[in-house]
C-alpha cells in the first residue's frame, strides 16, 4: 500500500513514518509545510529508504494539494497536518481555522476528486479527545458516540474538520475513517507540550510551570503505541466509522511533573546546591482561559474491533522519554535554534 502522510514531520506523523518505513513494506509520501514543529532530522533512519519521499507542501494550497494526490494516488491519505497548540490557538486563531479546516477541505476535495476517477483511497483523519470538551468527576470517558463540545479554538478547529471528513463521506462517498486520541508523549515532541517542557526546564535549572493547581487530568499515550494504532485503523479499520485511541493512563498534570521530576532525580541527579530535588523548580502559575480538567478516552472499540492494546504503561513510556531528551542534545538545540522560548504548557 502507498500512504500519502500529511505533517509526517511532525511528532506523531513521524512516529508513524518511521514504523511504516522500519517494519513494513507500504511506501510513504510525506507532505508537510515544516512549521516550526517539524523537523526532518526526526526522519533520518528512513531519508535513504527507496520506500519513502518528501514533498515540501502547505496543505493550504490547494494547487499543490490536488497536483501530489493526481501524481501519487496513494491508497490511503493519513491526515496528521494540524495546529494543535492550545494557548497558541487563543493567541491566534485565525491559523487554527485555515490550517485545520482549510487545509482538511482542500484534501478532502483532492480525495473527492481521486475516487470520482473510480481511484479509491481511504481518507484517515487523525483527531483529537479535545473536541469531546472535558468530564466532571462522575462521568464516565469518552466513547465514540460522545457528543462534541469543544472548549478552545483549537478543539472546534479540530470538531470542525471531524465534521467535513463525514459529510464528504457521507455525501461525497469518499471512504474514511477517523480516530480521536488522548494526550501523546514520547520522543522527538517539539517542546512546547507539558511532558517535553518539564524535562527541558528541570535540566535547564529552570521554574517548572504548572497552570493553576495542576490537577487537571490527561489520558497519556505513548507515541510509539499511537503509530501503530493508526497504522492498524487504516489497514483494517471499517470505513465510516470512528475509533478512539488511548492506553487508559489517567494522570494530573501535578503528578506527571513529579514524576518525570523524581526519574530525573534518579537518572540525572542536580548538583546544583540551591535545590535538593528537581521538584523544588514546580511553581504554580495563572490558570489557562477555558482550561479543560479532565479528559479520558475508552479505547474498548479499537481494542475488541482490531485487536490494538497499547503496549507501554505509562510509566516505561515516561521512562523512556525522559532518557531520549537527557540522550539527544543535538536533536533539542536544532528544532530550538529559532527564537521560540520554553515558557507555557500544552495541556
Amino acid at each position: 500500500m502507498k500512504f500519502l502522510i500529511t505533517g509526517g514531520a511532525g511528532f506523531i506523523g513521524s512516529a508513524v513514518i518511521r514504523h511504516l518505513i522500519e517494519y513494513t513494506d507500504h511506501s510513504v509520501i510525506n507532505v508537510d509545510k515544516l512549521t516550526y514543529a517539524g523537523n526532518l532530522e526526526s526522519l533520518n533512519a528512513c531519508s535513504n529508504s527507496n520506500k519513502y519521499s518528501f514533498n515540501k507542501i502547505d496543505i493550504c494550497n490547494e494547487k499543490d494539494v490536488f497536483e501530489i494526490l493526481s501524481l501519487e494516488q496513494p491508497n490511503v491519505v493519513m491526515h496528521l497536518a494540524a495546529e494543535s497548540h492550545v494557548d497558541k490557538s487563543i493567541d491566534r486563531p485565525d491559523e487554527f481555522i485555515k490550517t485545520n479546516i482549510l487545509g482538511t477541505y482542500n484534501l478532502l476535495e483532492a480525495t473527492r476528486k481521486l475516487t470520482s476517477k473510480g481511484i479509491e483511497v481511504l481518507f484517515h483523519h487523525i483527531s483529537t479527545d479535545e473536541v469531546f470538551g472535558d468530564l466532571d468527576d462522575h462521568s464516565a470517558p469518552f466513547h465514540e458516540e460522545t457528543s462534541y463540545d469543544p472548549s478552545s479554538p483549537y478543539s472546534a478547529s479540530k470538531a470542525s474538520s471531524d465534521h467535513l471528513v463525514r459529510s464528504w463521506g457521507r455525501t461525497f462517498n469518499i471512504p474514511f475513517v477517523i480516530t480521536n486520541c488522548s494526550n501523546n508523549y514520547g520522543p522527538y515532541q517539539f517542546p512546547e507540550k507539558l511532558i517535553p517542557i518539564t524535562i527541558l526546564k528541570a535540566l535547564n535549572k529552570e521554574e517548572i510551570p504548572i497552570y493553576g493547581d495542576g490537577l487537571q487530568i490527561r489520558d497519556w499515550l505513548y507515541v510509539e503505541d499511537h503509530a501503530k494504532a493508526l497504522i492498524e485503523v487504516a489497514i483494517s479499520g471499517k470505513s465510516g466509522q470512528t475509533y478512539n485511541i488511548g492506553a487508559e493512563n489517567q494522570k494530573t498534570n501535578l503528578e506527571v511533573v513529579e514524576n518525570i521530576c523524581s526519574i530525573l532525580d534518579e537518572l540525572h541527579p542536580s548538583k546544583d546546591e540551591n535545590f535538593s530535588s528537581y521538584k523544588d523548580l514546580i511553581k504554580f502559575v495563572k490558570d489557562r482561559p477555558g482550561h479543560d480538567r479532565h479528559y479520558a478516552i475508552n479505547p474498548t472499540k479499537i481494542n475488541k474491533q482490531l485487536g490494538w492494546k497499547a503496549q507501554e504503561t505509562f510509566q516505561s513510556g515516561l521512562l523512556k522519554t525522559v532518557q531520549w531528551y537527557i540522550e539527544n542534545n543535538t536533536w533539542i538545540e536544532n528544532i530550538l535554534n529559532g527564537n521560540y522560548v520554553l515558557d507555557r504548557q500544552g495541556l
